[in-house]
């Protein structure tokens, strides 16, 4: 028989165990901050309709989405978990309450390049606040608090970078500039490809000099959040869409203050623009500070009729997201995850050689008082079975033999301080 080399496909990230149990601490930390705000779970099938996905995706997304065929429906797998909320909320529109808080945490999937840190198959944590109609201003501050929290959770020093698009497209207005979005992807390239990258991607969309002067001059303008809302004020630009884009970055980052986000988390930054074509107004990316080089780590924005090609019921929204797989990969390979480590069980109970309905029963008793216990039954030398419990990181080993049975008492031993002790059953509930 020919042995086949086990091996994943590219792009996609397996862990062992113990890695997988600090990947699920820190998604259980987001969840529950996600609960704490009053959001609610919802889950959405990982293959859509083709047609689904393909109907707001747009651009680079087009070329990234996975397509699979069955019969003659054409099937993709999402690629976010904004695409599919927007179907989501318009198919059961009215048996939702508005504003519709939502999270979801769920994998995604995007034929991207495959590169180190970057992965095809990855998982989101997406919260957003739906309205009908119309939605308040006030939840585009509300939203970055949630994310504050798991960050300083996480014990993360971070920064939004916070822009509003009508502030840039009004801009474009200003200077008879047609194809928004286009230049809108060009400039968000800039931390990729660099200014001249940006400069020559903006020639070959048919931009003079001068205008492309102006646009880098405004992008690059660097000052404290009080300095770029003075800039953007003195620029005198009397397009209505700037001048509302201009009145909602501010009134924004004043409700971000009052959501208890400090003004040193916060960098109103005009180079940000957010790539894809649903963002209409608040646009987030978050970085670490020290660790910029990650790249976002949590980014988002508003959108005033993401549902439009599902229904005709106007459905504004407001939304953050972090990608998790990605985040994981980059605080481990930084040494920047400073949560303890989770153990995977209580305890592990040793039973001596004839002494194993003994350490059955306790065994039970234990998980009668819902306490997550192991048991080791493969025998061998005591030092085997003391270094399957440290290679575990199990805290309490409990052994259990001819003194322990006849002293109606247990053996415990701390597997951190190395000390062992005598117990009573109830000591043990306590204690582990």
């Amino acid at each position: 028989m020919i042995l086949i080399q086990p091996s994943i496909l590219p792009g996609m990230m397996e862990l062992i165990p113990e890695d997988q149990l600090l990947f699920n601490d820190v998604k259980n930390i987001i969840e529950s901050t996600f609960q704490k705000y009053a959001f609610l779970p919802i889950d959405t099938p990982v293959m859509e309709k083709l047609e689904i996905l393909l109907a707001k995706g747009g651009g680079e997304t087009q070329k990234q989405i996975y397509r699979l065929e069955k019969g003659n429906t054409e099937i993709g797998l999402r690629f976010d978990l904004t695409v599919p909320l927007a179907r989501y909320v318009a198919q059961h529109f009215s048996d939702l309450n508005f504003p519709f808080r939502r999270y979801h945490i769920g994998k995604v999937y995007r034929g991207e390049r495959n590169q180190k840190g970057r992965y095809r198959e990855f998982y989101q944590c997406d919260i957003d606040i739906i309205g009908h109609e119309k939605l308040s201003i006030y939840n585009d501050a509300e939203i970055p608090s949630v994310m504050a929290e798991i960050f300083r959770k996480l014990q993360l020093d971070f920064t939004f970078h916070y822009n509003n698009r009508k502030v840039m497209n009004g801009l474009f207005k200003s200077l008879d500039l047609d194809d928004f979005t286009a230049i809108l992807r060009i400039i968000d390239k800039i931390n990729k490809i660099g200014e001249e990258g940006v400069r020559e991607e903006l020639e070959k969309v048919d931009l003079d000099q001068n205008t492309i002067d102006k646009l880098l001059n405004f992008i690059h303008f660097k000052g404290s959040n009080e300095e770029t809302i003075d800039f953007l004020k003195e620029l005198d630009v009397q397009e209505e869409l700037f001048r509302e884009g201009l009145e909602e970055l501010e009134f924004v980052y004043r409700q971000m203050l009052l959501f208890n986000i400090p003004s040193v988390n916060i960098k109103i930054d005009l180079s940000i623009t957010r790539g894809l074509d649903y963002y209409t107004g608040s646009v987030f990316e978050t970085f670490l500070k020290g660790h910029e080089e990650i790249g976002s780590v949590c980014s988002g924005g508003r959108y005033d009729d993401l549902a439009s090609n599902y229904t005709k019921q106007k459905l504004p929204g407001i939304g953050l997201s972090i990608g998790l797989t990605r985040l994981f990969y980059k605080l481990q390979e930084g040494k920047l995850l400073n949560i303890e480590k989770a153990n995977p069980c209580d305890a592990l109970i040793i039973p001596m050689k004839g002494y194993e309905k003994e350490s059955i029963d306790l065994l039970n008793k234990l998980r009668d008082h819902d306490k997550i216990v192991q048991i080791y039954l493969e025998g061998g030398k005591m030092k085997k079975q003391f270094a399957y419990a440290d290679n575990l990181n199990v805290p309490f080993v409990i052994i259990i033999g001819e003194e322990e049975v006849k002293n109606e008492s247990y053996s415990v031993k701390d597997m951190r301080s190395g000390e062992q002790s005598s117990k009573k059953f109830e000591e043990i509930i306590n204690l582990i």
